[in-house]
């Protein structure tokens, strides 16, 4: 665990370095793309940038210089699965946006969706040793947060306090400076498994780039697609990616819980290519142009045509209506649906005060898609594109690029988390994890 914490603060004092010299890249590595943005800081944030809480996501003095995509190799379900491809797809896309900002990153912020990612709800309370809550305090009621053995081959990603009470009275966000003689607070904690992110880290590290952070792209997206009072009042962020889809749960401005299904906008595509027999390519091709959940008395009549490279003139000039087309993509897109519809009873999402639902991500775009996610969620749904930020191109404020754009509000505006203070050496969690994280010190 001491080793986690150190890797954990070492990347952020990265950031810090980076945030200095004004220029920092995002990268959303994802199952069918590799997103990347070189963000320039104008320097009206560093005052920020003391060691304090973060502001929550507003816009900083930032500006989206360089942006690039390409085609994602080597990744499945949202992990690397080819070093060798994914480092290479890496590198293209880092090399067109550094050419369009015209300046060499040296530092990246990585996400990424898949890792199996697991919540955990924490609790800790102290007694304050003077009259008014310190900055020790804090590091103290999050030290004294009782940590579940989360097993072996696992890691923390996120863990974040997301409220904290001064003698019954609930629900501050900075207690620091206010009176009283008891501090309690609730922290919640992502761990992920140790593999995905060890992986993540080598490939940027070949790519001769500084890490200077990790995020989930289920929580970076949430930032990004869900307007202030939907993060404020309760809501759910479901972030269809190639690969998997993310599930991520906002209140008070905090993300409480976070989860991802196994199956994202690839397999309907896989499904397509199998029940037309068509390749990929040609797949993917009919999903974005004809694709749809909803069929209609019109969609018997609508031929597609269907081309092919097989060099059989018959088989390639094949027709098929889109309603059968519509037949083959509806069964996988309800099966991940009726996924994160599970995963958000687990969660306890109904007895949220709000119970908003939005929808982002490539996969979020097929028409139809809305009414029936809330016909299976049961609750309001829409589709959310991210939040507009300074200098982005037109191409990439679609839904598709929510993770990348909640990566650069992430970057600019950090929340605290539990490595942000100095928790004293004696107070560490307990248990130490068995297997050291020693990829930290092997690689920097």
């Amino acid at each position: 665990m001491i080793e986690l914490y150190e890797s954990q603060r070492a990347m952020r004092n990265m950031r810090r370095a980076a945030m200095q010299r004004g220029v920092v890249a995002v990268l959303d590595v994802g199952t069918s793309k590799i997103a990347c943005l070189v963000l320039r800081f104008d320097g009206s944030d560093r005052l920020h940038e003391q060691d304090g809480i973060g502001r929550l996501a507003g816009q900083a003095g930032f500006r989206v210089v360089g942006a690039a995509t390409t085609r994602s190799r080597g990744v499945r379900y949202g992990e690397i699965a080819t070093m060798g491809e994914t480092e290479r797809a890496i590198r293209t896309a880092l090399q067109a946006a550094q050419k369009m900002a015209g300046i060499r990153v040296d530092h990246v912020i990585a996400c990424f969706s898949g890792a199996a990612p697991r919540s955990y709800g924490l609790a800790g309370k102290v007694e304050l040793d003077g009259p008014t809550v310190t900055e020790q305090d804090i590091s103290r009621v999050l030290s004294a947060c009782d940590v579940p053995d989360y097993g072996e081959g696992r890691e923390v990603l996120h863990a974040q306090p997301v409220n904290f009470a001064l003698d019954h009275r609930s629900g501050l966000s900075d207690p620091r400076g206010q009176l009283g003689s008891e501090l309690a607070t609730d922290m919640h904690m992502v761990t992920v498994d140790a593999d995905v992110i060890q992986n993540l880290a080598h490939c940027v590290k070949r790519c001769d780039l500084e890490l200077a952070g990790l995020a989930s792209s289920a929580y970076v997206s949430g930032i990004s697609a869900l307007v202030e009072d939907e993060q404020e009042l309760g809501a759910a962020c479901i972030d269809l990616g190639g690969g998997s889809s993310g599930v991520s749960i906002f209140i008070k401005k905090h993300m409480i819980y976070a989860d991802s299904v196994r199956i994202g906008g690839e397999h309907v595509t896989n499904d397509i290519s199998m029940g037309l027999q068509v390749p990929q390519a040609t797949a993917e091709r009919i999903k974005t142009f004809y694709g749809g959940v909803v069929a209609t008395g019109m969609d018997d009549r609508e031929m597609i045509e269907i081309g092919g490279e097989t060099g059989d003139w018959e088989h390639d000039r094949r027709t098929v209506s889109r309603a059968e087309l519509i037949g083959i993509m509806r069964p996988r897109v309800e099966e991940i649906l009726e996924e994160v519809r599970a995963r958000l009873d687990a969660a306890g999402f109904q007895h949220l005060p709000s119970q908003q639902i939005v929808l982002t991500g490539g996969g979020s775009q097929i028409p139809g898609l809305d009414g029936l996610a809330s016909r299976i969620l049961g609750q309001q749904v829409r589709l959310g594109r991210p939040l507009r930020v300074h200098g982005l191109p037109q191409a990439a404020t679609g839904p598709g690029f929510a993770s990348a754009v909640g990566m650069c509000l992430f970057a600019a505006n950090p929340q605290d988390e539990w490595w942000d203070f100095e928790i004293p050496v004696d107070r560490y969690p307990a248990r130490s994890l068995k297997r050291a994280v020693k990829w930290f010190k092997d690689n920097w």
